[in-house]
């Protein structure tokens, strides 16, 4: 998985190419959200557009990056999410703890 991080206004937006299957993808971004938080930008969108896979490892990557920014007085809003990971999402009920948003636009001016 390739990560690149870019600031839309106040809003960080973090992009993910390729597999979300766990192991160092997760130390990855968990790195990424914390050097955020230590930047003071709280505000944080994912932008899952390039996704191609997530498995369950993948999800728990995403659980505990929105609890990594709540925790710290921010949130995480996902974005762009496919329909493959929008049904997993929905399957484990997740869909109600993210907020998910059909573009990063969309997501970035919810903020």
């Amino acid at each position: 998985m390739k990560l690149t991080t870019r600031d839309i206004g106040s809003v960080a937006v973090v992009t993910l190419d390729g597999t979300m299957l766990g192991g160092p993808d997760a130390a990855e971004i968990n790195d990424t959200l914390h050097k955020l938080i230590d930047a003071k930008k709280k505000k944080v969108v994912i932008d899952l557009g390039a996704v191609t896979l997530m498995n369950s490892s993948g999800l728990g990557i995403l659980i505990g990056g929105v609890t990594t920014m709540r925790n710290a007085g921010g949130d995480l809003k996902l974005a762009a999410v496919s329909p493959k990971v929008m049904n997993l999402l929905t399957i484990t009920k997740l869909v109600a703890v993210f907020e998910v948003f059909d573009s990063v636009k969309k997501a970035v001016d919810s903020y």
